[in-house]
């Protein structure tokens, strides 16, 4: 596969996420916490059960889960914040409980790799994930 930024016939041109969606029980509930307890950006509802959040341009769909598969699967988001203590922090301080508070996962010649994880309002894990430079 090439490595150059074209597409031809035999490649799908496939560059970068444009949505993530994340299985929920409850749209209005899951809606209320990543808007109101995350902070992320609604930008729009759609009938019957879906809500659309704008993070950092990758868009964010919220809904029931389609078909007729397991309704509990769902990937882990990493959201890169600046300050991972200070993220969790205000998280804490909003009533979101942390499977994992923050630490190091990986110590980088130049600067360390923060994690923490929590769960949403429908049970899927989050991650906070920050890069701290090495002084």
């Amino acid at each position: 596969m090439s490595s150059t930024a074209t597409t031809n016939a035999t490649e799908p041109g496939l560059n970068r996420i444009a949505q993530i969606a994340i299985i929920v029980r409850d749209t209005a509930r899951a809606t209320r916490f990543y808007r109101d307890t995350l902070g992320l950006r609604l930008l729009f509802e759609a009938p019957p059960n879906l809500a659309f959040f704008d993070c950092g341009g990758v868009r964010l769909m919220l809904g029931p889960a389609e078909g007729t598969g397991k309704d509990n699967m769902s990937s882990i988001l990493y959201y890169n914040v600046p300050d991972i203590q200070q993220a969790h922090e205000t998280l804490v301080a909003r009533g979101v409980q942390f499977e994992e508070v923050p630490h190091v996962v990986a110590k980088l010649p130049d600067r360390d790799v923060w994690i923490a994880i929590l769960r949403d309002s429908e049970d899927n894990l989050l991650a906070l994930m920050s890069e701290v430079p090495r002084k």
